[in-house]
């Protein structure tokens, strides 16, 4: 595995990879670097959506000849390897990319609000994918949408109650599949292979997702 600095190669390949939507996990594989290596890289660099290899080089270049390091965050601002981290566990989880970015780039502001133009701004994409990844963000309780009324705009919103909203979403999706698949084994008939082994699976997600709804609302209080 290399050390040491990365190279201008490398980095040119760190902006390949990431216009074809590979993971940092995978770029840092495809040049035997840590993953964090190319998180912390990316993040000082102008984020998955601005980095450009050429300038990460000069900047880098710069800092070693000047003796000096990155500009320090402020105090309460995530560090930017942290939030890349946060961004990839979210991507491996089943998120499309820029959907992770804007409910990631919610969940650790201040308030836990942006508009549309705030998220277009600050992570410098369309509105149009803004508004793809929110609406997403929204229909699975992640998210939910306030109006301001004196400027007429959508506020997106993240708090504590998301967490519960997102689990009770998804638990109802998953009991439909699991009454679904039941109904399926019935008209099957119960007594065929594939009805007994439709009506196992089902039996199973409906019980453990009636098992997490419990635990969700017993464990509610801890949001408030």
């Amino acid at each position: 595995m290399p050390g040491g600095r990365l190279t201008q190669q490398e980095r040119q390949c760190i902006a390949t990879g990431l216009a074809d939507g590979l993971s940092y996990a995978e770029i840092a594989r495809r040049l035997g670097r840590p993953t964090s290596t190319i998180s912390r890289e990316v993040a000082r660099n102008g984020g998955p959506g601005d980095y450009r290899p050429q300038q990460a080089h000069q900047a880098t270049v710069q800092r070693a000849r000047r003796g000096t390091p990155a500009p320090p965050r402020a105090a309460g601002v995530p560090d930017g390897a942290v939030e890349a981290e946060i961004i990839e566990t979210a991507v491996r989880s089943g998120l499309p990319r820029m959907t992770a970015r804007v409910h990631v780039d919610l969940l650790l502001s201040e308030d836990g609000r942006r508009t549309a133009a705030e998220l277009t701004r600050r992570l410098k994409v369309s509105p149009a994918s803004v508004s793809v990844a929110v609406n997403f963000l929204v229909e699975q309780g992640y998210v939910r949408r306030e109006r301001d009324p004196q400027r007429r705009r959508d506020i997106y919103v993240v708090d504590d109650e998301a967490w519960y909203h997102s689990i009770a979403i998804s638990s109802r999706q998953t009991l439909e599949a699991a009454r679904a698949a039941m109904a399926a084994a019935e008209t099957l008939g119960l007594d065929t292979p594939v009805g007994q082994r439709l009506a196992r699976g089902g039996t199973f997600l409906e019980r453990v997702i009636q098992d997490m709804m419990e635990s969700a609302d017993r464990w509610r209080g801890l949001l408030t």
